[in-house]
């Protein structure tokens, strides 16, 4: 199981990095295709809409036939996709690229934390997803990072490359673990639209999927432009404002090794609620910042709050349906990547109109009120 973990943990990796490698290339693209930003952030959104939309595949498909089994595949159809990203002449095909590696990176993520659900008790679980998020964490940093990096570069779209390298690596080796899959088998699946409908007809799932798709609007509405705002507002190199986004993933990683004790000491209520004012500190600290250190400093802290209201949500998603817990996770990742596409969407036409600025603080203040929300709501449930 161990084993097991980690390979998903680095599918994790490759699969957040694809979404986030193409933030700091915003400027660099626009001024490639000749386009501005709202057009350029196409290759966010097509990625993320995507990827919420497959959930309608890969819940039903990881319940019938092995979750690992289906991961392993969708990560190898996920590196083709990416290969199409690295060598596409133009911005359209660009987009296309993108949109099929959201759709098969979709397998990914979601059916890894419905797959710990099935292999690990509920009262274990939130410090083992935790732990599988650093993958994910470590993904989202360093794709932005190495997406600012190679922005300034003749070629810049080397980094494709290499995720399409790591997907192939990853999806043989899952393929090969799934021979002997430690969790429980298959069990009969539904259709996506059945299940989910049997699931929202409960009102607790509905309060965790509409709080992550609110959630991800806000936050990846934010975040996917703080590279772009610290080089366009405060004059940064790309490459310089890429890195900026490690600080989140080392707020996230500090969140992932000390989970259990975040978890013993505050409970989820008041991690979700602890967390979306941690969060809104820190991206209004990034947007507000004149240095770049201390925009670093506010990105560690807006990674650290985003993990702990983020990971409660995901814990409790896995809870949702336990007979059908790749539907439900499947649903749960929809609304969350739907959300993005919106956020991102929206926050594109609203930087044109407005700057960064206003987009990045609006987004950090309306997360304080999603976390409180949850917080309450659960809070009720338990009692």
């Amino acid at each position: 199981m161990r084993l097991a973990i980690v390979l998903l943990a680095l599918a994790s990796f490759a699969s957040a990095a694809s979404l986030r490698v193409t933030d700091a290339m915003l400027p660099r693209l626009a001024s490639e295709f000749h386009v501005g930003l709202d057009h350029a952030s196409s290759v966010i959104t097509g990625f993320a809409v995507a990827y919420g939309l497959m959930q309608i595949l890969f819940g039903p498909l990881g319940d019938r036939f092995g979750k690992l089994r289906v991961i392993g595949g969708a990560t190898g159809i996920a590196a083709l996709a990416t290969t199409w990203c690295l060598f596409a002449p133009d911005l359209p095909q660009l987009l296309v690229g993108r949109i099929l590696a959201g759709a098969f990176c979709a397998g990914i993520i979601p059916l890894s934390l419905a797959w710990i659900g099935d292999a690990v008790p509920y009262k274990d679980r939130q410090p083992v997803i935790a732990r599988f998020l650093l993958g994910q964490i470590s993904g989202l940093a360093l794709g932005a990072a190495v997406g600012g990096i190679a922005a300034e570069q003749a070629e810049f779209r080397w980094p494709f490359g290499l995720l399409a390298a790591w997907l192939a690596i990853c999806a043989v080796l899952i393929l090969v673990t799934a021979r002997h899959d430690p969790a429980p088998p298959p069990a009969p699946g539904s259709s996506f639209l059945r299940g989910a409908a049997e699931i929202l007809r409960e009102p607790w799932p509905r309060v965790v999927v509409g709080s992550v798709f609110v959630e991800g609007m806000f936050v990846f509405g934010a975040t996917a432009f703080i590279p772009t705002h610290l080089h366009l507002d405060r004059g940064t190199e790309l490459g310089i404002a890429g890195l900026a986004l490690v600080p989140y993933a080392i707020g996230g990683a500090i969140f992932a090794v000390f989970a259990a004790r975040f978890v013993r000491v505050l409970g989820e209520v008041r991690l979700a609620r602890f967390g979306a004012v941690i969060l809104m500190g820190g991206l209004l600290l990034a947007a507000w910042s004149p240095h770049i250190a201390v925009a670093a400093a506010g990105c560690l802290f807006a990674g650290l709050g985003f993990y702990m209201l983020h990971n409660t949500l995901q814990t409790n998603a896995t809870q949702m349906a336990p007979a059908r817990r790749g539907v439900a996770v499947a649903l749960f990742a929809s609304f969350f990547f739907i959300g993005q596409s919106v956020g991102v969407g929206i926050a594109g036409i609203l930087v044109e109109r407005l700057g960064t600025l206003p987009v990045i603080i609006g987004a950090g203040i309306l997360l304080v009120p999603v976390g409180a929300v949850f917080a309450r709501l659960r809070a009720a449930r338990a009692t």
